[in-house]
């Protein structure tokens, strides 16, 4: 694993964090598109399975058992990654274990973290923050939903420009590097 210590400030140890939770409205667009491009990214390094990565909705319509957005299963195969036709999405409310197993949480937007500690109980330590800010920064990661195919694009391609960075701080406390 050589491009482990490529990272820039790379503890040896490992990861800063082993088990973190993207969230966003209903779990089948933004956080999926997230989990998708940064396991890759992990792959890629030859970090796979050095740290756990789920993903879930946080708004009162999420529903476990929902289909992942035909638009995000597109716009995720124009880059090489095919999720099944029922891949589906989990709601938080009925999952509140992947709270208490997650040492980082990533919401796409402000409101949503701002959310997050006003309906949740937060266990003691969980970083919760942005999928921009962790990036290092400003902004939301705004949602696609009914927008249409070039939203969808878009937003991936967002997605896909902060997943290095957010990578790298999953080994090290320095932005932007």
């Amino acid at each position: 694993m050589s491009d482990r210590k490529s990272l820039a400030g790379a503890a040896p140890g490992g990861p800063r964090f082993r088990s973190v939770l993207l969230i966003c409205s209903a779990n089948t667009a933004r956080s999926v598109m997230a989990e998708h491009m940064i396991r890759r990214e992990l792959k890629r390094r030859g970090l796979e399975g050095e740290i756990k990565l789920s993903s879930a909705g946080i708004a009162p319509y999420a529903r476990d058992g929902a289909l992942v957005s035909l638009d995000t299963r597109l716009a995720l195969r124009e880059i090489g990654i095919h999720l099944r036709d029922d891949s589906t999405s989990t709601d938080l409310k009925r999952h509140p274990e992947l709270l208490r197993e997650a040492d980082l949480i990533i919401a796409m937007t402000a409101q949503q973290a701002h959310e997050l500690r006003q309906r949740f109980p937060m266990p003691e330590g969980v970083e919760v923050h942005t999928f921009r800010s962790f990036a290092g920064e400003g902004g939301d990661i705004e949602d696609p939903f009914e927008q249409g195919e070039l939203a969808f694009a878009k937003c991936r391609e967002e997605i896909a420009r902060l997943v290095p960075r957010v990578v790298d701080r999953l080994w090290s406390d320095h932005q932007g590097e």
